[in-house]
């Protein structure tokens, strides 16, 4: 039973010895960003029976120790700020999913990611990220839909978020002006405007004057109406339209002929309203007139940016923004089952289970968690936890330590004897 307590101690100082590198490479990385900490867990080696014949209790003795395994730590990180909107973070489970050269994905908490000189969303290392496309972008590179969010695809369609270098927000010409106001009860002629936007992206302008007629007829008021478009400078006339407006006798209006006038090629509909909405004819003190016409000016991208939602936004010169990807989040059955390839960075293997999307209630692909912009993760490692693990391994490993020399004693011990 000595040669035993020798090799029972020796055990305890090769894994103890084990435990120590694991706490120690947990403190080493405690600045690093979406680093999961890792614990040994111990186990009794296989126990001796005892050559006992006659004894009520247990006649086993074991055989030392080892290490079970060395499992990772799920608690999450603190989080930290930071000026970058494509930095992101997951509060939760989930992991981001990125991709190098080998076309293996991995899977870190690490979200220090960019957008590369070639508009690819990266790591600082170059690997890329995944997720789904919006597939809303032209190939010559013009927007073809403008989203407010994009809907997360299938596991089998993730794929590198790769963005155009240029991109243009096509123009929107005005289709319908909305008119407001007044007109009042006098004989002035009284004169509306607004702009609008052709199909060429021409801001130009429409003007309406209202001129009542000299010989009313009946109760109520009726005007003649002249709708002019010319260029925002005025120097090009494109249409000229000429209708009729009545209102009853408490300045609702009742009917308008003046329906729609020609934009530089394109049909606009002008709205004055019904009854008291929109265009009336009052008697009051003041006059006020407003209009709002729809129609978006062409613009050339900005940048790119993430939101809260991890959509990848595409800002332009015109101040329009549009979704144009999502980020992915995967999650996995057993996340201490996957396979560390770094510090990290992890792949699956059969005890996590195959990399998957989570779905709501309808079947929708969600993210199934919340995604931090401007925010990442910071390592899960607890300082103070781990430095007194440390010195409880470390007195494991000295008290081994006396076990071998107490051995190495009981049978130096032993053989003077024989002499």
């Amino acid at each position: 039973m000595m040669n035993q307590a020798f090799y029972t101690g020796l055990s305890g100082l090769k894994n103890y010895s084990t435990g120590i590198d694991v706490i120690s490479n947990n403190l080493a990385n405690t600045s690093t960003v979406g680093f999961r900490g890792y614990k040994a867990e111990f186990a009794s080696l296989f126990e001796d029976t005892l050559d006992t014949t006659s004894s009520l209790i247990s006649d086993h003795v074991g055989s030392g120790v080892r290490v079970q395994t060395s499992g990772m730590q799920l608690d999450e990180g603190t989080l930290m700020l930071t000026d970058r909107s494509t930095d992101l973070a997951i509060t939760g489970n989930g992991w981001f999913g990125i991709e190098g050269k080998e076309n293996t994905p991995v899977y870190t908490r690490d979200g220090s990611f960019s957008i590369d000189a070639n508009a690819d969303l990266v790591t600082n290392d170059g690997y890329f990220v995944l997720g789904t496309l919006a597939n809303n972008i032209s190939k010559d590179n013009v927007l073809t839909q403008q989203l407010g969010e994009t809907e997360l695809g299938d596991i089998t369609t993730q794929e590198r978020l790769r963005f155009p270098q240029t991109l243009t927000y096509p123009t929107q010409p005005s289709t319908k002006v909305d008119f407001f106001g007044n007109l009042g009860v006098g004989f002035d002629p009284m004169t509306m405007s607004s702009s609008l936007i052709d199909s060429q992206g021409n801001r130009n302008n429409v003007e309406v004057v209202f001129t009542k007629d000299s010989q009313q007829n009946g109760t109520g008021s009726q005007y003649n109406v002249v709708a002019k478009v010319t260029s925002a400078d005025g120097e090009v006339s494109y249409d000229t339209q000429e209708g009729r407006v009545t209102f009853d006798e408490k300045g609702a209006l009742v009917s308008s002929t003046l329906q729609s006038v020609d934009n530089n090629g394109a049909k606009v509909s002008l709205n004055f309203g019904k009854g008291s909405q929109g265009v009336i004819a009052i008697d009051t003190f003041q006059t006020s007139f407003s209009s709002s016409a729809d129609g978006i000016m062409g613009g050339d991208l900005v940048g790119y940016s993430i939101n809260e939602n991890a959509d990848i936004i595409a800002s332009f010169s015109n101040g329009e923004e549009s979704s144009i990807g999502k980020v992915g989040v995967y999650h996995f059955q057993n996340d201490q089952g996957l396979a560390r390839v770094s510090g990290t960075r992890f792949q699956e293997s059969a005890n996590s289970g195959k990399a998957q999307i989570f779905h709501d209630a309808n079947g929708k692909n969600i993210i199934g968690t919340t995604v931090l912009n401007h925010k990442l993760e910071a390592s899960n490692v607890d300082m103070t936890a781990g430095l007194t693990e440390l010195i409880v391994l470390q007195r494991s490993y000295d008290a081994n330590s006396k076990s071998v020399t107490t051995a190495d004693q009981m049978i130096q011990k032993a053989l003077s004897m024989d002499a």
